[in-house]
Order: structure tokens, then sequence, then C-alpha cells
């Protein structure tokens, strides 16, 4: 079969539409059965949490097939002919996905075989699905990559693609160097790092102007931030991609809650990287269920004194201004409403260990925890004893009382598009690097890039990497809107989940130096498997957030 580029997107569109449409009914049905007294019911919902993952898992790939078919199409991007194949190679897999997760258990999913026969096995859609789905199309991208020399056009305007070069030689001069040493040896961020983001004005991307920071003062600008985790990921996860993340929470927190007293003294701080951020919100028995936090602030005598154990606190050692989500309130019954965030300053510490006294007897110290990847910010249980906290660092003040979960979600909502952009960058490291060991190295007397399952392998990366990072893209506008928040833990909860696959067969390429740490490609491989725990469990992102406003749509 010769292959053929897509001249137009009428196949990929339909078929698309007609995938939405039996995901919109599967939905209705789903909701209607997990419904009670006109709304869903959490409890119903969990009796087949199995289809509740699905159905958000095939939401995601749906949406962002469909963002990636617009995307391929818009010329004004600087697509071409890879971008196309890519859009429609995808859209056939996500369709493929789709038909048959649902086809396999139909009652479960609340739809008639015939029904889903005659809507999604017809001729056009099957006929679609083997054209779109050769393996000649596999082979055909992965040999335009290489004519072309890239992996499909970034499509941002001319301000930010200058702003992507400038990062990403940042990171290959001087991230890049440090990474493996930093990851074998469990070492610290280097100064070099911190000090150069500072000098960019890295750490005030989501901080407007007028408190010091790069974001224009009447819009939002997360592109920017995106552009910019990507190129630092893509150097190093963990010493250089994520250092953005603690002032992205912190500064959106401050933004949306904190009153203009506290954003006038903070944010500056925050925009020179002379404040850096720790964000303390898990602990020790609740993570993604936030309502049960337990540590406790209490009222005393010109502040609060705060008592308890966080854990999971990245770069808690060298911050030194704490974001503490705390219980102000004594009444268990408000649950998540009894919550407040106040921010706490400490010395920096450089070391795997820290333990500092206030003057007054308050202390706090760290221990951090050994992790198989994601190495060099280091992530510390950290334990309150007393620890005084200043009256006026209560966010938002006495009104704002039992209003830190609502703060912290704002942040949070920033850090999930966050990582995806990190999972993007560390994908988009794997997937260079599988290509150039695929050229390099022979076996049977070529090069294994010339076997028809690499070629594969490289391809259905590369398709992958450039859907995810389009849709992150395009959930940056919304939320610079003020909208896309399920979008935004949609596109966190796909691109960590499938920067596991990318990374695992970039590594497969390398075949047994992948499993050497004389390749990065096996850091890349450790580093992605965080994605999907941190910033929110991938089952809690499924379940509780895309699972739960999907059925909130139809519930009745």
């Amino acid at each position: 079969m010769a292959t053929k580029a897509p001249t137009d997107s009428s196949a990929a569109k339909q078929a698309l539409s007609k995938s939405s449409a039996i995901i919109e009914q599967v939905t209705k049905a789903l909701a209607a059965k997990c419904s009670s007294n006109g709304k869903v019911s959490v409890s119903k919902m969990d009796q087949n949490q199995f289809v509740q993952y699905q159905i958000a898992w095939l939401t995601s790939e749906q949406k962002i097939a469909e963002n990636f078919i617009d995307y391929a199409w818009n010329d004004s991007l600087g697509t071409g002919e890879l971008e196309k194949l890519m859009a429609q190679v995808f859209a056939a897999e996500v369709v493929s996905h789709i038909r048959t997760e649902f086809s396999s258990r139909t009652s479960e999913y609340g739809i008639s075989t015939q029904d889903l026969i005659s809507k999604l096995f017809d001729e056009s859609t099957n006929k679609f699905l083997e054209e779109a789905s050769a393996i000649e199309n596999y082979n055909h991208i992965a040999d335009l990559i290489v004519s072309l020399g890239h992996f499909g056009a970034y499509g941002l305007s001319e301000d930010h693609e200058m702003f992507r070069q400038t990062f990403k030689q940042f990171a290959e001069e001087v991230v890049a160097p440090k990474a493996e040493h930093v990851h074998r040896h469990d070492d610290i961020v280097p100064e070099e790092i911190i000090q150069g983001l500072r000098d960019m004005g890295c750490f005030g991307l989501c901080i407007p102007e007028n408190y010091g920071g790069l974001q224009p003062n009447d819009k939002a600008n997360n592109i920017s931030m995106l552009v910019v985790t990507e190129e630092l990921s893509r150097g190093s996860l963990g010493i250089a991609g994520s250092l953005i993340t603690r002032p992205e929470i912190l500064s959106k927190a401050l933004l949306k809650g904190g009153t203009d007293a506290q954003k006038e003294k903070w944010l500056p701080l925050i925009a020179s990287g002379e404040k850096m951020g720790g964000i303390m919100v898990t602990e020790p028995n609740y993570g993604s269920d936030v309502a049960g936090v337990s540590v406790t602030a209490k009222k005393v005598d010109g502040g609060w004194s705060i008592n308890g154990v966080k854990t999971w606190c990245t770069f808690a050692g060298y911050a030194n201004l704490l974001l503490i989500l705390v219980r102000t309130e004594s009444d268990p019954e408000l649950k998540h409403k009894g919550l407040s965030i106040v921010l706490a300053e400490k010395p920096s510490f450089t070391g795997h260990e820290f333990d500092y006294k206030q003057d007054g007897g308050g202390r706090i110290s760290g221990k951090a925890i050994g992790t198989i990847g994601y190495r060099g910010m280091h992530s510390f249980e950290v334990s309150f004893e007393d620890y005084f906290v200043p009256e006026e660092n209560l966010i938002g003040g006495e009104p704002a009382r039992g209003k830190g979960f609502y703060f912290q979600m704002e942040g949070f909502s920033g850090g999930r598009i966050q990582t995806a952009a990190r999972a993007n960058g560390v994908m988009q490291a794997a997937l260079e690097a599988g290509l150039r060991y695929a050229q390099e190295r022979q076996v049977f007397q070529k090069p294994i890039f010339d076997y028809n399952l690499t070629k594969y392998k490289i391809a259905r990366m590369a398709m992958i990497v450039q859907a995810s990072r389009q849709f992150t893209n395009t959930v940056a506008k919304l939320l610079d809107n003020h909208q896309g928040q399920m979008e935004a833990t949609l596109i966190k909860f796909y691109a960590s989940k499938v920067a596991e696959w990318v990374t695992r067969e970039a590594m497969q390429i390398h075949g047994g130096m992948g499993y050497a740490e004389e390749y990065a490609v096996s850091r890349y491989f450790v580093d992605a498997r965080v994605f999907s725990i941190f910033e929110g469990a991938e089952e809690v992102m499924a379940l509780r957030v895309i699972a739960k406003s999907l059925m909130d749509q139809y519930s009745a």
C-alpha cells in the first residue's frame, strides 16, 4: 500500500465525530446510573471505578486527538505534511481505542453491541482506520522526521519561539552537563542553575509586571511558563524543570487570595528569586484527600502556632518561604472549609536533613525521602513543633480563614498544566535520544532505525509528544481566560501516563545500554514515573475530577 499524504481532515474529523458521540452517549448513561436526587453520587461511581477511569482516559484521548487535527490543518502555525500525517494516524489510534474498550463491556458502559457496531464500526470508519493505521504511514512519519530534521512545528508566536530558543540553549549548555552527576549522587541543584534562572527572571513568569514579574498586568500568559518548563525539563526534570513549579503554585495562591499588602510584600521577593518557595500540603495519612489535612494552626499572641507533619515537600530544605495548608478551624465537620494557608519563613539548607529552632522555642525539622528518580531538589518529610508564624502571614487575613483549600486549588491548576509541560520536556528528551541511538547503533549490518519496528516506535513517540504538547498549549490559553480547570487536570493525567510509555520505548531502543546509567535515557525513565503520582495521583484525577466533571454535565 503506497503512503499517501492526507489532503484534508474530513475523514479523520468524521471518525472523531462518531467516537465523540459514542463517548457522550456512554457518559450520559453512566451519569444516569450514578445519579441520586439530581446529583452524581461518588459512592455510586465507586461501584465500578474501572469504567469511570476508562471514560476519563478515553475522553482525554478524544479531546487531544480533536485538538491535534485542528492544529495540523492550521497552516498559519507552520504545519505541513508531517504534522497532518501524525494527526491523522493519532486520530485513528484513538478511535480504535474507544471502540475496542466499549465493545469489550457494552453492558457496563450502558450501550448495546448493536448500537455500537452501527455507529462506530460502519464502513467509512473501518476504511479510515485501515488506511490511516497502515504501517507505511508510521514508516513515512519516521522518515519525514529525519529528512526534515524536526519532530513537528511547535506552533508558537515569534516572541515565544525566541523565548524557547533562549531556554533551550540554557538547558543544553548549563543544565544538561550537570544532570547526570546530580542524579547519580543524589546531590542538590547546583547554585549556578538557580542563579541563572534568577538572572533570567524565571521565577516571575506567572507574576504580573507590577509585582516585579514577567507576566503582563492585564492578562495571564501561561504559554511562556510552559515553554520555559518544557525546555528546562528536557535538560533535567530534577535540577531545572521543576524549579519554577513552587513559585508558580505559591504566586497563584497569593494572587487568588492574598491581601494587597501580602501581594506587594511577597510577590516581588518570589519573582526575584530572593524567596524560594516550598509547598506543604500532603501529610502521611492524607495525600489527594486534601480535606483530611490535620496539621493545625492555633491562634496565639501575635500569630499562629503550627504543629504536625507534612510529607513529600519538594525543595523544603533549600526553600526559605513555605506555603502551608493548615487546619485553623477545630470543628472536624467543616472538612475542607476548615483549612487556611499560612506563609512561614525559615533559613535555607542544602543537605538531606535540617533542623531549625526559633528564638521563641518553635521548631521545624526535615529529612529527605530517598527516591528512584526526580533527584536534585529532594522531597522532605517535615515536622512542626509550635512553629510560630506572624498573624499577617495568613493568606487573605481573617476574612479568608477557611478558604485555603480554594486558594490551593488555584495554585494546583497551574501546577497540573506545568506538570504536563514537564512531562512533554522529558518525553522530548527521550524521543531525541531514541532517534539518535537508533541511527547510530548497527545490528545485523544496518542501523536499527532502518528496521520497521523501530520506525513504528519513533513515529508513535513523536505523535504522542506533539499531540500532548499542542493540547497543553490549548489548555494554557483557556487558563489565561479563567477557564479550563478540568482540562488542566485532563492533560496532566494524559501526559503523565504516556510519558512512561515514551521513555520506556526510548530506553528499549537503547537495548542493554538503556539500562546503564551511562546513557541519560535511564534517568528519563525513572523521572517519568513520578508524573502520575505527584501533583495529584492519576486515579484521583481520573475518578474525582475528570469523570466526576463529565458525569455532572448530564446528572438529572
